[in-house]
């Protein structure tokens, strides 16, 4: 079982990821963590935050020599912008983020102690954190990517600039859909025995965690409730080359909580960002008194790069499924037990 934690405040010293269930043997390149990290930081849209970051991960344990150990797998990528001492109190929460909840559950006085984890830089981590994820799981062909659909309701490219450059001139913000697509992955992960144990469902909590979703679907999703079953179900059709095979995939690559061999396609609806230049009205704590929203660094549109966090998330649950499946302390092990399996079912 993978097993991960993370660590580290938007403008303190820098944010930890520490991996467990790794296993032992697989070639680890800092390289394409970084890589990951830089895609992140990109999107038309993004705030001067990504002038002043230039994120790189550092390994500081479970790895020998560029191979897994198979012991618990910690990064550091540290601020450069690291004032938390620094930075001015907040007393006005901003509609939205999790100011003013975050304030009243843990009793703060100062905004910034709840906006300071809150903030979405926290998924720097969850971007290092997938990175192994996806090296683990392109040993077994599987790949995973993903793309903007729409922004503010706009589906053409120059559309969703133009929402963009009208939301930066309004000081305003703009949120979006994206899609996230998994291609390779086998038959049978996931199950449909235990609710926490089915694929779709893990996938939903995995994308729900990301800062500022606010709806998934799977497939077709909820285009599903405008037709007909015999319209959406996917036919199924067997030939000695294909084996079993589908010409449709409304199911997304999941049947009862398991994968089934097609495509695992999954969408997420990403809101407007919170912190507005022209902030909205209201309440400062201190005083009680109507007041503008605090105003923050903040991004225009991060549509593209949440595609990319959702990327991470999906690429661990799947990685988690995967060793749940073939075993996960030795890859050597695991790869022939993934053979052995692929031979059964052929």
């Amino acid at each position: 079982m993978l097993r991960s934690l993370t660590a580290g405040e938007s403008h303190g010293k820098g944010l930890v990821a520490i991996v467990e269930g790794m296993p032992a043997g697989l070639k680890i390149d800092p390289q394409v963590i970084n890589q990951e990290l830089k895609r992140r930081q990109e999107g038309f849209g993004r705030g001067k935050r990504m002038q002043i970051e230039h994120d790189q991960a550092e390994i500081i344990s479970g790895v020998k020599k560029h191979i897994s150990l198979g012991s618990p797998i910690a990064l550091l990528i540290r601020n450069k912008d690291s004032r938390i001492e620094k930075l001015k109190k907040v007393i006005c929460p901003r509609p939205g983020h999790a100011d003013l909840a975050g304030l009243l559950k843990y009793g703060f006085g100062d905004i910034r102690e709840v906006l300071e984890r809150a903030s979405a830089r926290s998924t720097v981590s969850t971007v290092a954190i997938g990175a192994l994820a996806k090296i683990l799981l392109r040993e077994f062909g599987i790949t995973i990517t993903s793309e903007v659909l729409c922004v503010g309701g706009r589906t053409c490219k120059e559309g969703m600039q133009k929402m963009i450059l009208d939301a930066m001139e309004n000081k305003d913000t703009v949120g979006g859909i994206f899609q996230v697509t998994a291609k390779g992955a086998p038959v049978g992960l996931g199950s449909y025995c235990s609710a926490d144990r089915r694929l779709d469902g893990r996938f939903a909590q995995a994308l729900m965690s990301i800062p500022g979703i606010k709806a998934v679907a799977v497939g077709l999703g909820f285009g599903f409730a405008e037709k007909w079953g015999s319209e959406v179900h996917d036919a199924l059709y067997l030939n000695k080359k294909k084996g079993y095979f589908r010409k449709t995939n409304n199911a997304g690559g999941i049947e009862g909580g398991i994968s089934n061999g097609e495509d695992i396609v999954l969408r997420a609806c990403m809101k407007p960002i919170s912190t507005l230049m022209n902030p909205l009205e209201s309440v400062n704590i201190t005083n009680k008194k109507s007041a503008r929203a605090a105003v923050e660094r903040s991004d225009i549109c991060v549509v593209q790069a949440a595609g990319v966090v959702a990327e991470s998330t999906c690429a661990f649950v799947l990685a988690d499924a995967l060793l749940e499946k073939f075993g996960s302390d030795s890859l050597s092990d695991i790869k022939k037990a993934y053979q052995a399996y692929q031979r059964r079912i052929q």
